[in-house]
This record gives C-alpha cells, structure tokens and sequence, in this order.
C-alpha cells in the first residue's frame, strides 16, 4: 500500500506542478527547459512505476473488498474503455473528436478511472482510479482557469479516422495483451 501510495504521490504531484504555471516557470528558468523536462519525465516515469508496482503487491496481497460489482457493469467498463482510447489518441491528432472534447487526454483519462471504479470494488483499486480521477478533475479545472486555447476542428475527417482507428488498436492492445499478461487480469 505504502509504495503505491508514494508513487501516486510523486507521478501526480508532478503533474500538479506543471498546472502550476508560475512554479513551473521558475523551475524552467532555473534548471533550464532540457533538463526540466527530463527531470519531470524521470519522476513521471518512476511515480508511474511505483505506482503500478505498489498496486500490483496490493492487489496480490489480499485488499478488502468494499463491493462486489455486478456483472453487467464490467461489460459496461469495456465499452467506457472503449470510449477511452478513442479519446486518448484524439488528443494527438487533429480531428473533430478533439475539438468536440475540447481536452481529450484528460476525458479518456477520467473515463478510464471512472470505467474502473465500476468494474473494482476493493479498496486498492478505489484508491488508485479515485486518486487518478481526482487529479484529471483538478486538472481539467485548472486547465480551464488557464484559458488554454481549444483544439479547433479540421476541414476534412482524417483525423476522426484516426484516432478511431487508432483507439480501437489501443484498445485491443490493452484488452488482448495489457490486461491478461502484465496486469494478470483477463479481460476478454
């Protein structure tokens, strides 16, 4: 629990950081944008490590079950999930999926977590996708606050194929191989 706990403390405080414009200025001009970035995708990556790792001892430690959920809502996961991925790629690839969701990285992330919490019911899980979830909240709301300019629409729908496309792979990706080898949970 402990080093799950760190890692979401050190993977999702980073990114609190960076919505913290005025720290992450000073930060950049005082290590310099190169090394900023490698520093923030070093602690990035070993939050999300730690994080991954701290779950998986968790989990095979035996958490408490608050809820057992019902059946019909692990098949509405793989749906959200879905949805999810979608989202994901639209964030890198201009199409009106991005322009319609306005921050599409941060709606597949939410989806993802609420997705989630509706297909787990012991505590490790609902500590981990509720923490997640909080943040892309957060997040969203200091985006806004931000006044980020929106993604605007393209002329032509390649990027909406794409990032269909492309989230369908990602998402066979994570259902076919993700879940059932590194994470152990067979999906499909």
């Amino acid at each position: 629990m402990v080093m799950m706990l760190f890692g979401l403390v050190v993977f999702l405080g980073i990114h609190v950081v960076t919505s913290l414009r005025g720290l992450r200025a000073s930060l950049i001009a005082q290590l310099g944008e190169g090394p900023y970035k490698g520093f923030y995708s070093l602690l990035a990556a070993s939050g999300l490590l730690l994080t991954a790792y701290g779950f998986a001892l968790w989990r095979a430690s035996g958490p408490t079950v608050v809820w057992d959920p019902p059946v019909a809502l692990r098949h509405f996961t793989l749906l959200l999930m879905l949805f999810a991925c979608i989202a994901i790629v639209a964030a890198y690839v201009p199409s009106h999926i991005k322009a319609w969701l306005k921050h599409p990285m941060l709606v597949g992330v939410k989806t993802w977590a609420v997705a989630h919490l509706l297909a787990n019911g012991d505590i490790a899980s609902i500590v981990l996708f509720g923490a997640v979830l909080a943040w892309a909240v957060y997040d969203r709301i200091s985006v806004k606050r931000r006044a980020v300019p929106l993604p605007v629409a393209p002329a032509n729908w390649a990027g909406d194929a794409l990032a269909v496309g492309g989230g369908l792979v990602l998402y066979a990706a994570l259902a076919y191989l993700f879940h059932p080898y590194v994470v152990g949970v067979p999906v499909m």
